[in-house]
């Protein structure tokens, strides 16, 4: 990851991956003997990453084994949504395909660790599929989405799609049979017009 830092306040850090959009927040936690706080999101302080849309949507995911894959997932326009993903507890192995039409990182992945003791949050603008692999067991994700869920607008890549050759660090235990169909890519795909 290139270190490029785009905006710094009080409670995140922003800063650039390699595929242009694509950022990493890091939450500020402050602590004492008591514990921590930490602010998950602000829309004032994040705007620039939000330019102009809301989070209307909170999701929750809980894994138990690890070697565990959720993905690739994502919506196609008018339902495409920029996300916040973070690990509240356990750690994982997260990653974003980049499928934005005439993109010159298109098909390109970019992972993040993302734990409970990193304060780490990944966002995903429109245009990317997401997935990612449990590298401890029960692990904790939450989602803070800009569009809702469109059963209608839904897409996905096969996680093991040998066109995307994303290097998944641990044996696969546990795949949802929904995301072992989804099929691999043929040439004609030419990705998601936003």
């Amino acid at each position: 990851m290139k270190d490029s830092k785009l905006s710094m306040s009080q409670h995140f850090t922003l800063t650039d991956t390699t595929i242009s959009g694509l950022v990493v927040l890091e939450r500020k936690p402050i602590k004492d003997n008591r514990g921590l706080f930490e602010r998950m999101f602000c829309k004032d302080e994040l705007s620039k990453v939000l330019q102009g849309k809301s989070i209307v949507q909170v999701n929750h995911t809980h894994t138990k084994k690890v070697g565990a894959l959720r993905g690739m997932h994502f919506q196609y326009p008018p339902h495409a949504e920029l996300k916040f993903v973070s690990c509240l507890k356990g750690e994982v192995f997260d990653v974003a395909v980049d499928l934005r039409q005439s993109s010159s990182t298109f098909l390109r992945w970019h992972a993040e660790l993302l734990s409970a003791d990193n304060f780490k949050t990944f966002v995903i603008p429109e245009g990317f599929a997401h997935g990612f692999q449990t590298l401890t067991e029960d692990c904790e994700m939450y989602y803070f989405h800009t569009a809702a869920y469109s059963t209608e607008s839904e897409g996905a890549l096969n996680a093991l799609d040998p066109r995307l050759n994303i290097t998944w660090p641990k044996s696969i235990t546990e795949q949802s049979e929904r995301d072992q169909a989804h099929p691999m890519l043929g040439d004609d795909f030419d990705g998601v017009a936003l």
